[in-house]
């Protein structure tokens, strides 16, 4: 019907639509209070039938699906209102046999969480929090390469969406102009050795007016930076179709080039940090990424320490993901 209705210069009489879908009048008027109560303003009137005026600014199955110019990242899209965290829901449907390319969003989460289990603000409408499938025939070791992936891929759409180049904080966080803008959560499932599955869990501030006063100091969104709202279908859909097309170039062991523009866009490169590793800390300066995703540290006594895991201080012990 959405599609119908779309593709309609003027207001479509009841009785084609039903004609057309091979429904009964009844049946149009159900689906039309349906997508009503989704979000879409449809006007109809007993003589004129009925026509589109505007799409909900929701993350939508149909409106993600709707031009989106991919081949494997095309769902199914699973939608939710609210959920505790978009992540642990793909893992579920991955674990039952999802393909890859399943997506699974959410207008808001109750129990969004970063990296270390930390806490992710994720308020209703404004950002985007998604969790896609992938199934790559790859051993474990290869998963941090995935997350560095998808972090360009991020980048990219963002350029592409909003004018606006975000920095990229080894290993997974997004930045802009110093603060936190998204990250990224890739989990995994293992069997012998070689990965049964990955879910990854992007959370992204788009259309954040402001943040709580514990967040404020350190977490941005892309309409304070650039002083105006942007579309969240847009964004998630420039993101899969990005991620789609450097996923497969991972596939293709073409990822030395996919590290060399992840360089490109980082900010931990050249910096002295302090990485936390549970209790241990290493502090040196970030020389490189070896090609395995490894963050490569020269400490203070010159010695080169390949650091896979971690957080690099300072942070927010609060933050705002999947």
């Amino acid at each position: 019907m959405l599609q119908v209705l779309r593709g309609a210069a003027d207001a479509i009489s009841g009785e084609y639509l039903a004609a057309q879908l091979g429904l009964s009048r009844a049946a149009v008027w159900k689906r039309v209070h349906r997508l009503k109560a989704q979000g879409y303003v449809i006007e109809g009137s007993p003589r004129r039938g009925y026509r589109l005026l505007a799409v909900p600014d929701k993350l939508l199955p149909e409106e993600v699906l709707q031009g989106l110019k991919a081949r494997v990242f095309t769902g199914p899209v699973h939608h939710f209102e609210t959920l505790d965290s978009t992540n642990d829901l793909a893992k579920a449907l991955a674990a039952r046999g999802a393909p890859e390319g399943t997506v699974v969003v959410a207008e808001a989460q109750t129990g969004g969480r970063g990296r270390l289990d930390r806490e992710w603000d994720s308020p209703s409408g404004v950002g985007i929090y998604v969790s896609l499938v992938l199934r790559p025939m790859l051993p474990p070791m290869e998963l941090p390469q995935i997350t560095l992936t998808t972090a360009v891929a991020v980048v990219r759409a963002v350029r592409r969406v909003a004018g606006l180049a975000p920095g990229i904080k080894w290993p997974n966080d997004l930045l802009l102009n110093g603060k936190k803008l998204g990250g990224i959560l890739t989990e995994m499932e293992t069997e012998s050795d070689r990965i049964r599955h990955v879910v990854v869990g992007l959370g992204l501030n788009v259309n954040n007016p402001g943040f709580p006063p514990e967040l404020a100091a350190t977490a941005t969104s892309l309409a304070l930076e650039a002083g105006r709202t942007f579309s969240r279908v847009n964004l998630l859909q420039a993101w899969l179709e990005e991620f789609e097309e450097l996923y497969g170039r991972f596939l293709n062991q073409e990822f030395a080039e996919i590290l060399e523009e992840w360089k490109g866009s980082t900010v931990t490169l050249g910096k002295m940090v302090t990485v936390r590793q549970g209790p241990r800390e290493i502090s040196g300066q970030a020389l490189d990424v070896a090609p395995d995703g490894a963050l490569l540290l020269r400490t203070a006594n010159g010695e080169i320490v390949r650091v896979t895991s971690g957080e690099i201080t300072p942070g927010s012990s609060v933050e705002p993901g999947v």
